[in-house]
């Protein structure tokens, strides 16, 4: 992780439970050079799922009434507020930069705006932490939702981010955001922001358009349009980034949303582990990992400088390279971005489900315990 961090990459932990704040886990990872922690539905659903650590709030929770919706609201935020304190050191030791912890709104919002905006003021609300991070899914209803959070102050990390297109649009909203947001008076200086851009999930969906094609030109490029479209997105950063609209935002306090490379786990086993580290290394970018690829990062990561600059033309190349064979990019990551607003969905009313067993449970357990 060393040689990540000496890159200027800031390396995240894609993974929170009860578990790794109660037994000093977390604490751990901080000192050996984790600076964030995302989490999302799919993250919190299996820390409920497995183990007893959230026992005893589940049985306060039944005790008190609480009906599942804010149960699983108090639990999540929780989690988040108690993150948020073991990171609070490296967020002031950055001034702001790192330090920080993400939390989802309710994916089923992911079509609502004016829900979205909702959600995100209540968690921001509810946290109470300089260092914490909403996220908003970067659906064409999420647009708007994340210029206005931006607008009242609140920082934003904006997920589900597929396709070069799409980034376009949550760069222009993160602008608009800041501008309202310095119309209104707020400081730009401890906004932040983050734009989760997906990798391994479109090299999934693209290797298997491929290996149905089984020729030697779709094998040649197996494996190569997630590291692609990545790279190609950092461009688009590159070139907002050399805008006047930027370079006056940033006059007035504002800093970079930073690319963050989301969803960086290798999911084909023929990869090595550490492909998506590896080859998205670049300055003032944020990767984020279950703790498998960051142990892997840490024993065997090959990090040997920047990755990513001056990679578009090729890049470009294997986008081209895939057209030429009927695979359209596009087509995939909109089919992707609404795969992941399903996949989340389904997350979060298995964590509902999960919630309400456990506070049914607990009722249960304590009417035997009084006969």
């Amino acid at each position: 992780m060393d040689r990540l961090t000496a890159a200027g990459v800031a390396v995240w932990l894609d993974d929170l439970s009860r578990a790794r704040l109660t037994t000093g886990n977390l604490a751990s990872l901080v000192a050996r050079g984790v600076t964030g922690v995302t989490t999302n539905p799919t993250i919190f659903a299996g820390a409920l799922a497995h183990g007893d650590a959230y026992a005893a709030q589940l049985d306060q929770l039944a005790r008190a009434g609480t009906d599942v919706a804010d149960a699983v609201a108090q639990i999540t935020t929780d989690d988040v507020r108690a993150a948020a304190d073991v990171l609070l050191p490296v967020h002031e030791a950055t001034d702001g930069v790192d330090g920080r912890v993400s939390i989802e709104v309710d994916p089923r919002l992911a079509h609502d705006t004016q829900g979205t905006i909702a959600s995100a003021r209540s968690l921001w609300a509810t946290v109470d932490r300089p260092n914490v991070l909403i996220k908003v899914p970067a659906t064409p209803e999420g647009l708007p939702a994340i210029t206005a959070i931006l607008a009242e102050g609140i920082s934003v990390n904006v997920t589900l981010i597929f396709s070069l297109e799409r980034y376009r649009a949550v760069l222009e909203a993160f602008q608009r955001g800041l501008e309202l947001a310095s119309d209104a008076g707020h400081d730009l200086h401890p906004i932040a922001s983050v734009a989760s851009f997906f990798v391994s999930r479109v090299d999934a969906a693209v290797d298997a358009r491929l290996d149905a094609l089984d020729t030697d030109e779709a094998r040649a490029l197996r494996g190569q349009a997630a590291i692609a479209n990545a790279r190609l997105a950092y461009g688009v950063y590159q070139e907002t980034m050399a805008t006047d609209r930027w370079a006056a935002l940033a006059a007035a306090g504002a800093r970079p949303q930073r690319p963050l490379w989301a969803s960086t786990g290798v999911k084909d086993p023929t990869y090595p582990d550490t492909r998506y580290v590896d080859e998205l290394v670049v300055a003032g970018s944020v990767n984020t990992m279950p703790e498998a690829t960051l142990e892997a990062v840490a024993d065997h990561g090959r990090v040997d400088g920047d990755t990513v600059t001056g990679t578009q033309a090729r890049s470009a190349q294997v986008v081209a390279g895939l057209a030429a064979l009927g695979i359209d990019l596009d087509e995939i990551t909109t089919t992707l971005e609404h795969e992941g607003v399903t996949k989340f969905i389904t997350s979060w009313e298995q964590l509902l489900s999960t919630v309400q067993d456990g506070l049914q449970n607990a009722s249960t357990a304590r009417t035997e315990t009084d006969r």
